[in-house]
């Protein structure tokens, strides 16, 4: 793909900007203003370019050039594929999104601990606009994009989900983002955004999976917020199911408390193009992060992971796993980056890129970075790639087992590395599923 966007890519959306504009006008001030900001900072940055050291190995050109339209909020569903996306049919706590819109008629909450707040992101412009407005646009604010300012000017609804000081939800939460087209086969794009809010010594499981109708071709840029006050807990795992001729890019910021625990889990399978920014910054003392991450590829798929890890205070830990399987003609992109800021003392960092290229045609590209500005520090990354060990491959081939099964069984356990970290059952079952299906040729949508 080339790396040109021209100016009349962004000036499509200045023009859409207008009429959305007008027709929320209704929006709280506040709103008002950050979407206006938003707008004009991406007016004057423009898509990003293969220019630009953090977009040099994934190029957007085609996603700007392409005349996306604003996703329809009553858009028809596939209901077959839409369920197909849960992680368990029995789920209590379920949001469901179609175009970035909520659907209470397709979600289920039941059973919600007292003070828990699980909703529509617009809804809770009126019920809990404070709240709201505190957090909004606000984690990590040095940790901005151009498609996140484009997400923020359009935002108009997603998920809220507030959990007050010490509740515990024993129950995950699930967040279905379900792309379904206009009609008439024109591409689409949508703004999903999400707000969590877990208060001192709560904790929150959350599950966010995006998905869209099989074949079709469409954009979405999703933006997720999570604050996580101190002595809390946030485990958010999230899978990217889009379809195969979709586009989806999205930025995940966390901001953590002192004594606060955070883990993150993007898994990808679809999307012809997919690039996600991972911003966590531990602003208490004692705060723990992980990052736990699993890409497989085929075709042409193009899958880029940005992360920074933000050592702000001292006796800190992070650690970061993300394993790659690349086969066919596609492309993994790893961007890690750890932060050690000054006076961070005693901070414990570790990180790791594999990559399993399964064809003489895939490509990965790592680049691994630490910045550290203390001196009382344990920092580790490493990179490995390259293809299915061969004396693995003979030890099993030597006792009986095909080739085939052979390559199977050591790529599969290459990504149930990952899953075996994760704490869902239904999840973890259904992703178990899904590796395989992948491993055996299955189709993507």
């Amino acid at each position: 793909m080339t790396a040109v966007v021209t100016s009349s890519a962004a000036d499509r959306y200045v023009a859409e900007f207008a009429s959305f504009a007008s027709r929320t006008a209704a929006a709280p001030a506040w709103l008002a203003s950050a979407r206006q900001e938003a707008m004009a900072r991406f007016t004057a940055a423009g898509f990003p370019t293969t220019r630009q050291e953090e977009w040099r190995f994934t190029s957007v050109a085609e996603i700007a050039e392409t005349p996306f339209a604003l996703a329809a909020h009553d858009a028809p569903v596939d209901a077959t594929q839409l369920r197909a996306l849960e992680i368990c049919e029995a789920h209590r706590h379920l949001l469901v999104f179609v175009n970035g819109r909520y659907q209470p008629q397709l979600s289920s909450i039941a059973g919600l601990p007292a003070g828990v707040v699980l909703g529509s992101l617009r809804a809770a412009l009126g019920s809990h606009e404070a709240v709201v407005a505190r957090h909004f646009g606000r984690t990590t604010a040095a940790a901005r994009t151009p498609l996140g300012w484009l997400n923020t000017a359009f935002a108009d609804d997603g998920a809220f989900i507030y959990v007050p000081r010490d509740v515990q939800m024993d129950e995950p939460v699930q967040l279905l983002y379900y792309s379904a087209p206009n009609g008439g086969g024109a591409p689409t794009v949508s703004y999903p955004r999400t707000l969590v809010v877990v208060d001192r010594g709560a904790k929150l499981s959350l599950v966010e999976t995006y998905g869209g109708s099989a074949g079709a071709r469409y954009w979405t840029n999703a933006v997720t917020e999570v604050v996580t006050g101190e002595q809390a807990r946030v485990d958010a795992y999230r899978v990217q199911r889009e379809s195969g001729q979709a586009f989806h890019t999205a930025a995940t910021y966390s901001e953590q408390g002192r004594d606060s625990t955070v883990t993150i889990h993007p898994v990808v399978f679809g999307a012809a193009l997919s690039r996600h920014d991972i911003v966590t910054r531990l602003g208490g003392q004692n705060g723990h992060c992980t990052i736990n991450g699993l890409y497989i590829l085929d075709d042409a798929q193009h899958v880029d992971h940005h992360t920074t890890i933000d050592h702000a205070e001292p006796h800190c830990e992070s650690h970061e796993y993300m394993n790659g399987v690349l086969d066919g003609r596609s492309r993994g992109v790893f961007n890690g980056r750890i932060i050690v800021r000054p006076g961070a003392q005693r901070t414990d960092s570790k990180q790791t890129n594999n990559n399993l290229v399964l064809s003489e045609h895939a490509r990965a590209d790592s680049q691994p970075q630490l910045e550290i500005y203390a001196d009382d520090v344990k920092c580790t990354h490493g990179a490995t790639l390259g293809p299915i060990d061969p004396q693995a491959m003979f030890y099993l081939t030597s006792r009986g087992i095909s080739t085939a099964e052979a390559r199977s069984l050591l790529t599969y356990g290459f990504g149930a590395e990952i899953i075996d970290r994760m704490e869902i059952a239904p999840l973890q079952a259904q992703l178990d599923r899904l590796i395989r299906q992948r491993l055996l040729g299955g189709a993507r949508g």
